[in-house]
C-alpha cells in the first residue's frame, strides 16, 4: 500500500482510519480489541505498512466493518460494492496481488484467496500469527512455508494446513511465479 493511497482517502490505510475515528475508537483499545500493537495499526493506517489479511479480518471484525470495503483500494459505493462480492476482486500490492474468492463470505470465519508471488521474493510482511487455521494449495510454482522453526517446501500440487497462531513466513524461492489457494478459518 503506498501513501497516495491514504493520501486521496480511497486506500485501505485511509478508510480503517476513517472507520475507527467514526466509531471513537483509540489506536489503544483497538490494539486491544485486535491483539495488534498500537503502533502497527497506526502505521498502516499511515500507509507505512503492510497489513496481512489475517490483521485486515481482525481489524474489520473489531470495528463490525465488511473486510472487502477495507481490502478494496478505490471508493466504493453500495453498486461498486455489490458487483465486487458478486464477482471478487483483486487486490495488488507491490510484492504480489491476491483474488478474494469468497466474497459472499464476508460474514463468515472461513475466507480463501489466491495469492500470486512473484519469482524469488517473500510475501511482504507475513512474518505472523493470527488465531485460527490456514491452508495453502500450490497451483503452480513453489513456496516455501516457514511454521514456527519448521520449513515445509511445497511445489505444484502440495498442500499444508497449520494452526495459524503460530508465527510463520511464504517466500516463493523459484525462478517463476507461484499461485496458492490460501484459505484461512478465524474464530
Amino acid at each position: 500500500m503506498k501513501k497516495s493511497e491514504s493520501a486521496n482517502g480511497a486506500g485501505p490505510a485511509a478508510k480503517l482510519a476513517r472507520y475507527r475515528k467514526q466509531k471513537s475508537i483509540s489506536l489503544e483499545e483497538l490494539s486491544e480489541m485486535t491483539g495488534l500493537t498500537a503502533e502497527h495499526i497506526k502505521n498502516i493506517e499511515e500507509g507505512n505498512d503492510f497489513a496481512p489479511v489475517g490483521d485486515i479480518l481482525r481489524l474489520s471484525r473489531a470495528l463490525a466493518v465488511d473486510p472487502d470495503i477495507l481490502l478494496s483500494a478505490e471508493k466504493t459505493d453500495e453498486r461498486t460494492m455489490k458487483k465486487k462480492r458478486d464477482e471478487g476482486f483483486t487486490r495488488r500490492a507491490k510484492e504480489y496481488n491476491y483474488t478474494v474468492l469468497t466474497p459472499e463470505a464476508r460474514h463468515t470465519h472461513l475466507r480463501a484467496f489466491l495469492i500470486e508471488i512473484p519469482p524469488r521474493s517473500d510475501h511482504p510482511k507475513v512474518n505472523y500469527s493470527h488465531e485460527g487455521e490456514e491452508f495453502v494449495y500450490v497451483l503452480s510454482g513453489e513456496v516455501e512455508i516457514t511454521v514456527g522453526q519448521k520449513v515445509h517446501e511445497l511445489k505444484k500440487g502440495g498442500s499444508l494446513h497449520f494452526d495459524s497462531s503460530i508465527r510463520h513466513t511464504l517466500r516463493n524461492p523459484g525462478a517463476k511465479k507461484t499461485v496458492l489457494i490460501v484459505t484461512l478459518y478465524t474464530p
